[in-house]
């Protein structure tokens, strides 16, 4: 891709599935790369995994005071940021009316809450420096319906919302746009899907199984880099034609 080469770039939630991958993809078009993420394990896993990173910062993404010093780690580690690819999320698989307001809440402080933290911390230093790009993490989840994920879904739909408004005021100096993936075969749905569950889900692909994580950072790439330089305030679904036909609501 056109203009990554030496791009500094924030990914949270980069230290396993799609945030992985998209670390991984970002450092192969020569970009500074720092992972966000609040597993300790999981930050030491990446770190010899990618010996190339410039570095991990700790941080739970639903907490203010921690994003405001691992931004401004990343920040030192890179000297600057030019790209954020906004990727922290949870899911509790549970059916609407077994949904606790623990459960709630914990899924909102991450997947929106957590989205507007970072991306507003990241986006005050972008506008006060020379810009850049900002993406976030959506999902199918959030433009259709799909039982036993109300929690989950409601926050998805908020990521896109939220990413539409950014997009509008934050041009011309930041571009702002969300990827919706369907099915990933990453380790947070393989911990909730059966090999039985998985197979019906991808009888009802026409592609006719997940996505691959590499594929959903390829997307990344491409949306940050000069190539995409007139797309912002836009959700690109990326899903195996899954909703193209309404086959979701099987």
């Amino acid at each position: 891709m056109r203009g990554l080469k030496g791009k500094r770039v924030l990914i949270t939630g980069g230290a396993s599935g799609i945030g992985a991958a998209t670390a991984g993809r970002f450092l192969e078009e020569g970009s500074a790369v720092v992972v966000l993420d609040r597993d300790a394990q999981a930050q030491k896993r990446i770190k010899q995994e990618l010996p190339q990173l410039a570095g991990t910062v700790d941080a739970d993404v639903s907490k203010l005071q921690q994003v405001d010093s691992a931004v401004s780690d990343a920040v030192k580690l890179m000297g600057g940021l030019d790209v954020l690819i906004n990727n922290a999320g949870i899911s509790i698989r549970h059916n609407f009316l077994d949904i606790t307001p623990d459960e709630w809440d914990k899924v909102i402080a991450v997947n929106l809450t957590g989205v507007f933290y970072v991306a507003q911390t990241a986006a005050r230093h972008m506008m006060q420096h020379d810009g850049g790009v900002i993406l976030q993490t959506a999902s199918t989840n959030g433009i259709v319906g799909q039982p036993y994920y109300a929690d989950y879904n409601a926050t998805k739909a908020g990521v896109i919302e939220l990413t539409k408004t950014m997009a509008l005021e934050l041009a011309p100096k930041v571009r702002v746009c969300a990827v919706a993936p369907g099915y990933v075969l990453t380790p947070m749905q393989r911990a909730e899907y059966t090999d039985e569950m998985l197979q019906q889900v991808n009888q009802k692909i026409p592609l006719r199984r997940h996505a691959k994580p590499e594929e959903i950072a390829a997307l990344f790439a491409y949306l940050a880099s000069d190539d995409a330089a007139y797309v912002t305030g836009q959700v690109f679904t990326i899903d195996g034609a899954e909703t193209a036909g309404g086959l979701a609501s099987r």
